[in-house]
């Protein structure tokens, strides 16, 4: 039987996970606990390489996939439509393309995306640079305004998620594009959180009087609030993936340290992964599944898996699961829906899984 058949043999029947304690470096943990059940339903597939992914005000779903394009998708009927083609205003190279997606928190028809395109006018070469785009829905997706521009890009290292957060503020993330000074240069969008408004000004409360909200950041591809609280995902090298609290002005080390430290220079990860894992994404669960509520989840690229942690307060991990170990391959993008259910993207078709036939996929993980 083919793999991914066999999988939603397995699916059907209710999956579990396997279980973890917590740890801050190292080899991943083996404990196990007693834990749920749950089903996973295949919202849609034969997508290629989903990235951002948002639910509008009908319902329905929308997901950038990195080569270019903006498909809308209903999670009740499975009807899939592609809305936009920005295919020849990308530049799908490496890591970057199109990437993250956000409704305006207040204007429905506004969205934006994180965009890698190469500078000279008509496309064909000079050198990769990310933007954020904002688009007039209505209007077939058509660019409204550019918010911000110049964040450094490269084929590795682009960052590339964008979440609002409290009070409206738009808050994006950036790699170091493959030149890790840069990330403990204030100056530079490079290896940073930045904090905007809407229309793309730094934002009045920043530390540095630009846009730089933190930074020492490698190449952070999650965010997600509890309360007011920001947390994030990084990747690491070869060692220390992290997840992070981010506060203010905070520096989180990249290049000069990587995982905890001893000083007082830099702000520890609360936990960190070696071996790597490649979180890809951040969510905060608050859904039927009662033993998850209040839980933290990402997915994992190179670890396979969905992550589950729990936290005692802002800063103790005190519970970690492994959750689909292996069974979709490389794991993307998790967030949760209307329904509180939670979503999460494949990303085998991104040139470093092994795709099954109608790969990649949104699935569905809900009470069994």
């Amino acid at each position: 039987m083919e793999r991914r058949s066999y999988l939603r043999s397995l699916a059907a029947a209710g999956l579990t996970g396997t279980a973890g304690c917590l740890r801050s470096a190292g080899s991943d943990p083996t404990t196990t606990t007693e834990r749920p059940r749950f089903r996973i339903e295949t919202v849609t597939m034969n997508l290629e390489v989903p990235w951002g992914a948002a639910f509008g005000p009908d319902g329905d779903l929308y997901l950038t996939e990195r080569p270019g394009r903006i498909q809308r998708v209903s999670p009740e009927t499975d009807l899939k439509e592609e809305v936009a083609d920005l295919t020849g205003r990308v530049a799908p190279r490496g890591e970057g393309g199109l990437l993250g997606f956000a409704f305006h928190p207040e204007d429905s028809d506004l969205a934006y995306t994180y965009q890698t395109y190469r500078s000279d006018a008509d496309g064909s070469g000079g050198e990769l640079t990310n933007r954020v785009v904002r688009h007039r829905v209505s209007d077939g997706f058509a660019r409204e305004s550019v918010v911000l521009d110049g964040i450094p890009g490269g084929s590795t290292h682009d960052g590339g998620r964008i979440a609002f957060g409290p009070e409206d503020a738009l808050y994006v993330t950036t790699g170091d594009a493959g030149e890790r000074e840069r990330a403990q240069d204030v100056d530079s969008l490079a290896g940073k959180t930045l904090r905007l408004t809407p229309d793309g000004e730094p934002h009045p409360e920043n530390p540095f009087d630009n846009e730089v909200f933190t930074y020492g950041h490698r190449n952070p591809q999650g965010l997600a609030w509890r309360e007011d609280t920001l947390f994030s995902t990084e990747h690491g090298p070869d060692t220390d993936d992290e997840v992070n609290v981010l506060r203010a002005g905070r520096n989180y080390g990249w290049p000069e340290v990587m995982g905890p430290t001893d000083g007082d220079r830099f702000t520890d990860p609360l936990v960190s992964y070696t071996p790597t894992i490649a979180p890809g994404s951040a969510t905060f669960y608050d859904g039927a599944i009662a033993d998850w509520q209040g839980d933290f989840f990402f997915g994992t690229l190179a670890g396979v898996h969905l992550r589950r942690v729990r936290f005692d307060g802002d800063d103790e991990v005190v519970e970690q699961e492994r959750l689909l170990d292996d069974r979709y391959g490389r794991l993307r993008t998790v967030f949760t829906g209307p329904d509180d259910h939670l979503y999460v993207t494949t990303s085998n078709q991104d040139g470093r899984g092994t795709p099954a036939p109608q790969d990649d996929r949104v699935l569905r993980i809900h009470p069994a």
